[in-house]
């Protein structure tokens, strides 16, 4: 690690720390405030992955990674209405889903960084927001995945509802995932304004110097 990449990992571990907080506050009926931060995830990987190279883009997922791992811990700790605030399904499920999706993030970025620039963060963000969101709904909320903590009841979440409130009948926890989903890929293309223009900052400078 060298003190160019410092910046990269402070912003991913306040990205993390802040995601794990506001996971706790509901915005409408299918997402939390925590949706809205997470996905700044990706940005700080991929201008990690542009600026210094695949390396520099791992060491930072691993710091965030390592921040989660203590905020879940932390979160076993605290109990709300209805027991702790992090149950082991949701520890396993979000420490899974963030180190697998950002990882594949950092190596699709490396494979599609020659291409136009807006290219590689626009396909590594979709598709590792994409497994992201799969993967930690599923293995937190899905029936399939009961055998991981049997004690803890997550029936609510298999409840038949109508799609987002107004689509094909599904499990809660679909709908959930969904909106996720949405708001991942909304802001990946929302990103990539000060993706660019940050890595032209950065060019900027090091041309200067």
């Amino acid at each position: 690690m060298t003190r160019s990449h410092i910046p990269g990992i402070i912003a991913m571990a306040l990205i993390v720390l802040a995601s794990n907080i506001l996971v706790q506050f509901l915005f409408g009926n299918w997402l939390t405030w925590g949706a809205f931060t997470y996905p700044l995830a990706f940005l700080v990987t991929d201008l990690m992955n542009r600026l210094y190279g695949p390396s520099a883009a791992r060491q930072v997922v691993f710091a965030g990674f390592i921040v989660g791992v203590f905020c879940s811990l932390v979160g076993t700790q605290i109990h709300g209405e209805f027991g702790p605030l992090v149950t082991l399904r949701i520890a396993i499920g979000s420490g899974l889903a963030f180190l697998t999706a950002q990882l594949l993030d950092v190596a699709i970025f490396d494979k599609m960084r020659s291409g136009v620039w807006w290219r590689a963060p626009l396909a590594s963000t979709l598709i590792g927001a994409s497994i992201d969101t799969g993967l930690f709904f599923s293995i937190a909320f899905s029936g399939a995945f009961t055998f991981i903590d049997p004690t803890n009841d997550v029936s609510w979440a298999g409840e038949m509802l109508p799609l987002l409130g107004s689509g094909p009948v599904a499990p809660l926890w679909v709908s959930l995932a969904v909106a996720d989903w949405m708001v991942k890929i909304a802001l990946a293309l929302i990103a990539l304004i000060p993706f660019r223009l940050i890595v032209l900052r950065f060019r900027e400078k090091s041309t200067l110097t």
